[in-house]
């Protein structure tokens, strides 16, 4: 057996699920300032897919160069197999999960056995949830934490000239779009565990699950349209986000805010006339505020649901399972 090579899923081309491949990679190099981590559970996220089909949703000129083949993926739960010389905080043995290196383009690499991992991109896997549950939480945490808790860093904003602010949310009436979805449930309880009066928007079958996660209110978007009901919200995180965001605007007090997670939005003019901040950001890892959330997780305050599971081999079919809508939760992959 060659051991410097490893399982992973490779693509060599831009494509629907069916350009994922099962097949022999080279085992990771590790780099100072990284962890070897052997991997025991992936959680898929958009950008997976966004990558995998070369980024289409994207005008052209934004599109990266992307060298095949690559290995997609960045939220990862594991056991550490080696650290580099200069690596203090990290020892062989320990259970961890991250965030990794995002955002980069076909540099994560997480849908593998193993995966190199900066330390600063790590935390200590929550010692009361399993690997399953714990790589389900980086990015889609990371992601409600950035925008409604604390940013945690001060780099450029791709998507606006200005950084992203976080809103106090004590005694505030937030609104969460796409509540069931990955980012959705955790900002559902996220925005609970700060104080917030909490409204959930989503399909009627999630609604007792959005209500056990804690939210106040609940609307069900095939039955009514959530502009058309919700009155004087503080904020509205809308984790769809797209072109359709706008439509919130009119949710919103004076002086309220909208905070679209995805691309789109397009009515600035009429923000400005009814004193609306919109504001974005794109989530970055981070393993101090992964430690923090690690902490809420470990005592139970706040949970990851989990809608699928399936084998690495079968990336493919977790992949079509995303692609059919109506998530709850994160789909993870499971390593043997």
């Amino acid at each position: 057996m060659n051991t410097n090579m490893m399982k992973a899923i490779r693509q060599h081309e831009f494509g629907g699920p069916e350009v994922l491949r099962y097949e022999d990679a080279p085992l990771p190099e590790l780099k100072q300032g990284e962890v070897l981590v052997r991997v025991h559970a992936v959680g898929i996220n958009p950008p997976d897919w966004y990558l995998r089909d070369g980024y289409k949703s994207l005008p052209p000129e934004w599109r990266p160069p992307v060298p095949f083949p690559i290995i997609l993926g960045s939220d990862v739960s594991g056991v550490v197999a080696a650290v580099a010389t200069d690596v203090e905080d990290f020892t062989v043995g320990e259970e961890v999960f991250g965030l990794v290196r995002f955002p980069s383009f076909g540099e994560s690499a997480a849908y593998a056995h193993y995966v190199a991992v900066p330390a600063s991109d790590l935390a200590l896997k929550p010692a009361g949830i399993d690997h399953v549950h714990a790589a389900g939480a980086p990015m889609a945490g990371l992601t409600a934490w950035q925008f409604l808790i604390e940013l945690g860093h001060n780099e450029p904003n791709p998507l606006q000239p200005e950084i992203h602010r976080p809103l106090p949310l004590a005694g505030k009436t937030v609104l969460v779009n796409g509540a069931a979805g990955g980012v959705g449930h955790f900002a559902v309880q996220l925005a609970k565990w700060k104080g917030a009066h909490v409204i959930a928007v989503a399909s009627g079958k999630h609604e007792s699950f959005l209500r056990e996660l804690g939210a106040d209110e609940f609307i069900d978007y095939t039955k009514s349209t959530p502009e058309d009901v919700a009155h004087d919200i503080d904020l509205v995180l809308d984790s769809l986000g797209g072109p359709t965001t706008g439509r919130f605007l009119r949710t919103l007090k004076p002086g309220g805010a909208l905070f679209p997670v995805f691309l789109g939005f397009s009515d600035a003019e009429e923000a400005a006339k009814l004193g609306v901040t919109v504001s974005m950001t794109q989530v970055r890892s981070n393993g101090p505020q992964l430690a923090e959330l690690g902490r809420l997780l470990n005592d139970g305050t706040i949970r990851v649901a989990i809608d699928s599971t399936f084998p690495l081999a079968d990336a493919r079919k977790a992949h079509e399972r995303a692609a059919h809508g109506h998530v709850q939760g994160k789909i993870v992959l499971t390593v043997e």
